[in-house]
């Protein structure tokens, strides 16, 4: 029987060969045939297994043929910055455009242990770099960086199906809330350049009535979740909205609070600034999934909106004279092919192109709905329609809240019956509400909208009386136009019923005179 100090010397000679067996195994090698390696690598693989109970799970940085990042592996990266931090010694710091606070993860080589369901894991980051180093174009192939998951045999299945998608679910979470959003804008020479984007709107803030409000929300919930809905029903998942109305009505937040919502980012195209349709679908492949793009006032960009067969009528006009003219010929050409074009554009929003990538948001504002062409705006182009209207009642305590302060106020139902019979925008209202000075109280702005929805009432009745009087204006000259061409056409038989005698042709002639009517050949 061994004594403890015989057997902590026979397990030290043990380990003492069998490092010296390790460290000339590389020298070996080069004397022993491939086969025998493999057989002898499978030989100890084997035996290995037998008596280690473990199971190892890698997670590589970067994956496939193109080396692209791995998402899983990012995943796993945000869930264990959540959970890990706080346990281990050597931390690495990385700094983030645009943020003063550096973002800490596990070290390289570091190990963290973790519970789930009773059940014990450790979690390693590891970091293999190149033996030969050799200067290379591509910098990410000099080192490799990968996650160790390292648990106990009998809980694979727990493991395998539980516990790695619970740290992905979570990881993913944990990524989209800390994410810096960014706002895009296309730059001729760089394709996209972007800030961050730091718009503080939310659906709480938004002055607008509450059910269209709670309709718009629960629509981008549905749409955000729909991946598996989307694929189901085979159309590519994005969504096409247009927010119509008059200048001031809020379009513009409206975008800031989805985009905050739903934690995307923004694409603020510029079409003004896009050379061609092919420019333009570079652009397209180079937007991210989780994104909005934005085209505002769609009905200001470029030639795009309605009038499609006046400008065929005008182009069939010109070829005549540009036949004879093979340098005029050529100059439209040119021009046909430089811009973007309706059709350019319709491609963008949902041709083959558009589908790629996935969940995004495609965003058009516009003051004059009317003027879009209907093939731009049709259903499955621009699947909802928003209508951003001048400022009602619930909107205003939205405003009143957020400005002032207060939740009801006696003046409020004034202010409920004058924005019942005026039309004013949320911008002017804000313009009220927003205190000037330390002096001004709430009853000192809400006094002030009281004036300025007066005077909006007062200025909207003298506008309306006033056309009313041109439209009564234009009916009298309209039918005095009516009578002239009626004198015209019996001017001949009121010359006839003269030289008749029949004085009541002479009567009607003079009436037509008494109302300012000339009528020609006819002597009384």
């Amino acid at each position: 029987m061994f004594l403890p100090r015989e057997m902590f010397a026979s397990f030290g000679s043990a380990i003492g060969g069998l490092a010296f067996i390790w460290v000339m195994l590389p020298q070996w090698q080069r004397y022993v045939p491939p086969q025998i390696r493999d057989l002898l690598h499978r030989c100890i693989n084997k035996l290995v297994n037998l008596f280690y109970p473990y199971v190892l799970i890698v997670f590589s940085e970067f994956e496939g043929e193109r080396l692209l990042r791995s998402e899983t592996y990012m995943f796993i990266q945000s869930y264990l910055k959540e959970h890990a931090t706080s346990r281990v010694r050597r931390l690495k710091a990385e700094t983030v455009k645009d943020s003063q606070t550096p973002i800490l993860s596990m070290g390289d080589n570091q190990e963290v242990t973790e519970m789930f369901e009773g059940v014990k894991v450790w979690w390693a980051s590891r970091r293999v770099s190149p033996r030969n180093m050799t200067i290379s174009f591509h910098p990410v192939t000099e080192e490799r960086r990968y996650y160790r998951l390292l648990f106990h045999r009998r809980h694979r299945e727990l493991i395998t199906q539980s516990y790695i998608k619970h740290v992905l679910t979570e990881g993913k979470e944990i990524a989209r809330r800390n994410r810096m959003q960014k706002l895009y804008t296309n730059d001729p020479s760089k394709d996209w350049t972007y800030v961050a984007f730091e718009h503080p709107a939310n659906f709480e803030t938004l002055a607008m009535d509450p059910n269209k409000k709670r309709e718009i929300i629960n629509d981008l919930k549905k749409f955000r979740e729909g991946k598996e809905y989307y694929a189901k029903i085979g159309k590519p998942w994005k969504r096409g909205y247009l927010l119509y109305g008059p200048p001031g009505t809020g379009k513009s937040t409206m975008i800031a609070a989805m985009a905050n919502f739903l934690s995307y980012d923004v694409y603020d195209l510029e079409l003004t600034a896009v050379k061609d349709n092919t420019k333009l679908k570079k652009l397209l492949i180079k937007t991210s999934s989780k994104s909005i793009i934005v085209i505002e006032d769609i009905d200001c960009s470029l030639d795009l909106t309605g009038q499609r067969k006046k400008r065929e009528k005008e182009n069939n006009d010109d070829d005549d004279e540009e036949n004879d003219d093979p340098a005029k010929k050529m100059v439209k050409e040119e021009e046909k092919g430089r811009g973007v074009t309706l059709s350019g554009l319709l491609n963008f929003i949902d041709g083959i192109w558009s589908a790629r990538g996935g969940e995004r948001i495609i965003i058009f504002t516009t003051n004059h709905v009317e003027k879009l062409d209907p093939a731009l705006i049709r259903r499955g182009r621009m699947d909802k329609r928003i209508e951003m209207s001048y400022c009602c009642f619930e909107a205003f305590k939205v405003l009143a809240r957020n400005y002032l302060d207060i939740e009801d106020h006696p003046l409020f139902e004034m202010i409920g019956q004058l924005l019942d019979e005026t039309n004013m925008i949320p911008a002017d209202v804000v313009e009220h509400l927003m205190p000037k000075s330390d002096d001004e109280d709430a009853e000192t702005c809400l006094r002030s909208l009281i004036e300025a929805l007066e005077a909006a009432k007062k200025e909207a009745g003298k506008k309306a009386k006033d056309g009313s009087r041109a439209k009564a204006k234009e009916g009298r000259a309209k039918k005095v136009n009516g009578e002239k061409e009626e004198a015209k056409e019996s001017g001949t038989s009121a010359k006839e019923v003269k030289e008749n005698g029949d004085i009541s042709g002479v009567a009607a002639a003079t009436d037509l005179r008494e109302n300012g009517v000339a009528v020609a050949d006819v002597e009384i």
